[in-house]
């Protein structure tokens, strides 16, 4: 089956090389967590894949379209949320997005029930008449979340996704994000929670000074670093302990 995403020999440098030729393959309908130290590569990953910066060599492929050569097509069946999402603050969730929805074309009547359900699923319908300026971090994160999700993405990409949100709120996105990969969705998100990755993941990325440490199942990932029946975050750390030592 084509891959989702196909990142070969992905370079960008800035002062210092942030992604150095990266290979990644991420099959269609999976659950995939990024992980990494801090300064690792992988928003700048991300951002090159969503079409945010231009990469400085390698190739991007989406379902099979070419990212760099051909962007639209690529664009088109992908959703972003960085962690700091923006929105408009004077449109109620509502309006942001039936917005959201028109700038993708999609028809009103489908646009207005996708909204109902996104708002019901979110626990945002009995918010849906507030101004987003009113909203906290929390439910501001989810209303972005509403507005990825309304094109029906094909692959979505989250950085960061959980961060602000209680542990309530964070059940909810979790609980979406597992319902619209099993409904054939990819879902790439980044975290430093590892206990979500453990959680969520169907297969885990450990990028290490913008290169792939490791890659696998949290299984094979145990095996790899010699650590069965450890959690996460203690085969996170012997793995990039290792790469450092």
């Amino acid at each position: 089956m084509e891959p989702a995403l196909e990142v070969k020999g992905l370079l960008k440098r800035f002062a210092q090389t942030a992604v150095d030729h990266l290979d990644l393959r991420i099959a269609a309908g999976e659950l995939y967590t990024l992980l990494g130290p801090n300064g690792a590569g992988k928003t700048t990953t991300l951002r090159m894949v969503v079409g945010l910066l231009a990469p400085d060599a390698g190739s991007i492929r989406v379902f099979g379209a070419d990212a760099l050569s051909d962007p639209m097509a690529a664009k088109r069946i992908i959703a972003w949320l960085p962690d700091e999402p923006m929105l408009y603050e004077k449109l109620t969730p509502l309006e942001y997005l039936e917005f959201v929805a028109g700038l993708w074309s999609v028809d009103g009547e489908i646009a207005t029930r996708r909204a109902g359900e996104l708002l019901r699923w979110l626990g945002l319908w009995d918010h849906r008449d507030q101004r987003c300026e009113e909203f906290s971090r929390g439910m501001r994160q989810k209303t972005a979340l509403a507005g990825a999700l309304i094109h029906e993405p094909r692959l979505l990409i989250l950085d960061e996704p959980l961060s602000g949100l209680d542990a309530a709120m964070a059940r909810q996105v979790k609980d979406l994000l597992i319902e619209r990969a099993r409904h054939g969705m990819t879902v790439i998100l980044t975290t430093h929670v590892l206990e979500v990755a453990e959680r969520l993941a169907e297969r885990i990325g450990i990028i290490h000074k913008g290169r792939l440490l490791s890659e696998g199942t949290l299984e094979e990932l145990r095996r790899e670093s010699g650590l069965t029946g450890s959690t996460l975050e203690d085969v996170f750390l012997q793995l990039t302990g290792r790469e450092v030592a």
